[in-house]
């Protein structure tokens, strides 16, 4: 296994270096650039900007030369750990960054757990009880849970408890080392709503492998020896199960990712989020880019973590 962990960290060099292109691209293919958006507000405050000036703006943003030695560039400093200085703020982007993804982090963390407590007990349950009533009720609720937007949700969440009772959720950020319950109360909502767009699916893979494995023989076997219903559940099927669902919940961190940045805004979260959001209206190259390429580290490192745990799940798979 080792020299396979080797292998998948050495590969994981030219993906990141892959999809730096991707992202460096993407953001300057967009209409409008971060030059029209400052000519557009210094006009708007301080009067017509003359070439001469469009040109010193470029200059002081290293934008003057083509656009490949902007991106050597900007390799040149991430390689050396360094993620660029903000267009607008001028101050280092890892100061934003150290800021803003203990929020996101936190979010994650909780509607991943939130969605694996909803998704794995009714999985489970659907899967022993196939065919009754709360089987079909389980899985009418996995495709709802598939098939309601998030943001519709979230919408639906701040506007009407708004108008039934007045409450509105925090939008000061409670820090959890400050006010750890306080804290818990303004992420709840949100991480609930996120982790329900998430769990349908998980709901539905769960129940799918939970009938496959339980109608192999050494299940059988254990049904035969006298043991209860939950030990058979939990020591026997449900390990050989996790496979496919740790595999959807490892590709689900994408869609925690687009998910982040949505609730994100709607809670106004200041979180990473907020932070591309932000960026992308400013057309803040160097913020976006650097926002973008740790979400890319991240899941590569997540898919990598996902591999290996299937070794300790079962020992028939082995890495060579």
């Amino acid at each position: 296994m080792r020299s396979y962990i080797i292998r998948r960290i050495l590969l994981i060099i030219p993906t990141v270096f892959f999809v730096t292109a991707i992202i460096f691209l993407s953001i300057r293919l967009i209409p409008g650039s971060v030059i029209d958006v400052m000519v557009a507000d210094y006009e708007s405050f301080g009067g017509p900007v003359t070439q001469q000036d469009i040109q010193v703006i470029k200059h002081n943003l290293g934008m003057d030369v083509p656009v490949y030695v902007q991106y050597a560039r900007w390799v040149d400093q991430v390689v050396h750990g360094n993620l660029g200085t903000a267009l607008w703020a001028q101050h280092p982007v890892i100061d934003d960054i150290e800021a803003r993804w203990p929020v996101t982090a936190e979010l994650g963390i909780l509607a991943i757990i939130i969605s694996q407590l909803i998704a794995l007990p009714i999985g489970i349950y659907s899967a022993l009880r196939q065919n009754a009533p709360g089987d079909y009720l389980s899985r009418s609720f996995a495709i709802l849970c598939i098939a309601v937007p998030s943001f519709w949700l979230a919408t639906l969440v701040i506007v009407y408890p708004s108008i039934w009772w007045g409450y509105m959720p925090s939008i000061t950020l409670i820090k959890f080392t400050v006010d750890p319950l306080g804290n818990l109360k303004m992420f709840i909502v949100p991480a609930i709503v996120l982790g329900m767009g998430m769990s349908g699916t998980s709901m539905r893979m769960t129940r799918t492998m939970m009938l496959e494995v339980m109608r192999q023989d050494y299940i059988r076997t254990a049904w035969a020896k006298g043991l209860k219903e939950r030990t058979v559940v939990i020591r026997h099927a449900l390990k050989n199960a996790l496979i496919p669902i740790i595999t959807i919940t490892g590709q689900q961190f994408s869609m925690l990712i687009g998910g982040s940045i949505i609730i994100e805004s709607i809670f106004a979260l200041p979180g990473m989020g907020l932070l591309i959001i932000n960026s992308l209206n400013g057309r803040d190259y160097i913020t976006f880019e650097a926002c973008l390429l740790l979400y890319a580290v991240v899941l590569v490192v997540v898919n990598l973590i996902t591999d290996i745990a299937y070794g300790f799940l079962d020992p028939r798979i082995h890495y060579t």
